[in-house]
């Protein structure tokens, strides 16, 4: 297939040779730049990515999503509301965890067994019992490896409880609602909540916060995306529910992590601008170097947007080979980042497995950086392709004669 002139003419440019080993080297400097911010922004949008989805996994996965208070469970059941997977009964209170070596606060979570073992994340990475021995064992409670190793509690061990939101009359004067339970199960999410989060049935919170039988508790919502939860409140807040959703309890934390993935973003974004502009000086230099053969493709009939295409192609050529040789890199260092962790002698545990780290690659975030890598450098190429534009063939050819 026969290239266009301009396209033939920049293609040799691109190709060949060149004379000025200097403008060699600033045309090869802006395409590793190219590339090497272009790997760099793949992988650290991958381990963001990944880093991201192991917090929405691990933090959404104890804190209730959406909570209707004081809201029997049928109620919000017959609302049949898109979006959420199934409906429980619900209650949480503070309270003070005690054993023979430590003492601390926690959240007491009075929740439904069969539900958590269902839809909760957390009966999918217990490391001992079930939440089905919520059912058997009398004020049974599962906690968090983090919490049971500062305890120094395991499975059968028997612990203490006080309610800080009950109390109750003693010959010693009135005292917190307390009652002595047994660890029936541990899990892991490791998560910064695993310490700080205690299971228990509900009725048993029930009787620990002193509430009557007759009491309505809260309805747990279990949603097939947590970030989709805006339509449920609403929903819920139209038929006149009070509501909480996560957002209110860990909204910040979401947000600190967003707000650094999007300046590493920018940062490294920068760098890629950066390199890119180098094309500037490039193609800057191979305008003066080749005045006299713009003054002679003018000179025979060239027209001057031709000229100009040359040097924009020029450009977008070393674009190309940067944004290609990057996103090669960057793929391939992603799919293979904790391979060479591992060959480096650097052992992380901070993915889901406990090996590495994580990372969730984005086939649509690398084409879109690929693209904007190619438009900045076609953004570069303007400046240069202009100038070439306003050479004068008579008084370049006289100079040259």
């Amino acid at each position: 297939m026969q290239l266009p002139l301009s396209a033939f003419i920049a293609t040799r440019y691109a190709t060949a040779g060149k004379h000025n080993s200097f403008v060699a080297f600033i045309n090869r400097f802006s395409i590793a730049g190219i590339a090497l911010g272009l790997m760099s922004l793949i992988v650290v949008l991958s381990v963001m990515n990944g880093f991201e989805a192991q917090l929405r996994q691990r933090i959404l996965g104890i804190v209730p999503q959406v909570v209707a208070h004081d809201t029997p469970v049928e109620n919000i059941a017959e609302l049949a509301l898109p979006g959420v997977r199934a409906v429980s009964v619900f209650r949480e209170a503070e309270g003070l965890v005690q054993s023979r070596q430590a003492l601390r606060g926690v959240q007491l979570q009075g929740v439904d067994p069969e539900a958590m073992q269902q839809h909760s994340i957390v009966a999918k990475n217990m490391l001992e019992g079930t939440f089905d021995r919520l059912n058997t064992t009398k004020f049974g409670v599962i906690i968090g490896r983090a919490l049971a190793m500062e305890l120094e509690v395991t499975p059968g061990d028997q612990i203490r409880i006080m309610v800080a939101g009950a109390s109750v009359y003693t010959p010693y004067g009135r005292m917190p609602s307390q009652r002595l339970v047994t660890v029936t199960g541990v899990f892991n999410l490791g998560s910064q909540l695993d310490d700080k989060v205690i299971y228990l049935h509900v009725n048993d919170l029930s009787r620990l916060l002193r509430k009557p039988p007759s009491s309505v508790a809260d309805a747990r919502l279990f949603l097939d995306n947590a970030f989709e939860y805006q339509g449920v409140v609403q929903a819920l807040q139209a038929a006149g529910y009070a509501t909480s959703d996560w957002r209110s309890r860990q909204g910040p934390l979401f947000d600190a992590v967003k707000m650094e993935k999007n300046m590493m973003f920018l940062m490294l974004l920068l760098i890629i601008a950066v390199a890119a502009f180098n094309i500037v000086s490039a193609l800057v230099m191979v305008v003066s170097e080749k005045n006299s053969d713009i003054a002679i493709l003018l000179s025979q009939g060239m027209q001057v947007s031709n000229v100009r295409a040359i040097f924009m192609i020029n450009g977008v050529l070393n674009g190309l080979k940067g944004a290609a040789i990057g996103a090669a890199l960057g793929i391939l260092a992603v799919l293979f980042i904790n391979d060479l962790l591992d060959l480096l002698g650097i052992h992380l545990a901070l993915s889901a497995d406990g090996n590495g780290l994580p990372v969730d690659m984005r086939w649509e975030q690398v084409v879109w950086v690929t693209l904007f890598s190619l438009l900045l450098c076609l953004l570069a190429s303007w400046y240069p392709a202009q100038r070439a534009m306003k050479v004068q063939p008579a008084r370049i050819l006289q100079r040259e004669g």
